[in-house]
């Protein structure tokens, strides 16, 4: 007598697809769909049972239900030039009435009463475009959430000034603001005086006194740079110190 053909609608229905890589344990799910309007027992067999865990691996599908069914790959070292004989064995059972011992039913079940669907097991490695847009998510997801924190502790530490400190804070800054533009006044009046001695002098070109003068006033800039920078950074600090308090 011939078996009976599957009632169960399986998803996917020939192959089971794990995508390393396989260091870690490695997640499918099989979907088990009953468009029967009878009750129907199932059981999940593998010919490797040391190499997955399935849960569930057995149970009973009401009338026009469905159940996920995830098949876990416990990891292992990979060979790619190695094909997977590894299978899966859907098994499956129409429930008799009135009956709620599951396992008698199956110890008691005729071979013709039993259908079955079979599907191999397929291992796959991502692509080098698949590594690299997981890389460059990573990066996304680990940038945003720098600048998530960043603005958090901003938030939170602007939140416990009180007015009087902001104002304080404010204030500092203006006056060494205007600090440093009275330094590059004074560099430009000495600079234009320089200048002005120097046109008067006409130095012949090459002495020593002319080449003196000169690297004066090369030096002047730097230096006043040098004054602003340091305003600046006294700036930041008085500002970073308010914060931390």
């Amino acid at each position: 007598m011939a078996r009976l053909e599957q009632v169960l609608l399986l998803e996917p229905e020939h192959e089971l697809k794990f995508k390393g890589p396989f260091t870690d344990v490695v997640t499918t799910t099989l979907t088990l769909t009953n468009p029967s309007d009878r009750k129907v027992y199932f059981k999940v067999k593998t010919t490797a049972p040391r190499r997955y865990c399935v849960r569930p691996n057995s149970g009973v599908l009401d009338s026009g239900t469905s159940v996920d069914v995830s098949v876990m790959l416990q990891p292992f070292d990979y060979d790619p030039n190695e094909k997977s004989k590894h299978k899966f064995m859907v098994q499956s059972l129409m429930a008799p009435d009135n009956v709620t011992d599951m396992e008698g039913v199956w110890k008691e079940a005729k071979p013709e009463e039993l259908m079955d669907s079979k599907l191999r097991c397929v291992f796959e490695l991502p692509s080098e475009n698949e590594k690299t847009h997981d890389v460059d998510q990573n990066k996304i997801t680990s940038t945003s959430a720098s600048k998530s924190e960043s603005s958090s502790l901003f938030k939170s530490a602007s939140s416990a000034l009180d007015d009087s400190e902001v104002k304080k804070i404010l204030e500092e800054c203006k006056r060494l603001q205007a600090e440093v533009q009275r330094l590059r006044d004074e560099n430009k009046q000495i600079k234009e005086d320089e200048g002005l001695r120097m046109r008067r002098s006409a130095p012949v070109t090459g002495s020593p006194s002319g080449g003196a003068n000169a690297a004066l006033v090369k030096e002047e800039g730097p230096t006043t740079r040098l004054l602003a920078l340091a305003v600046l950074f006294l700036i930041l600090g008085v500002i970073i110190g308010k914060l931390v308090l």
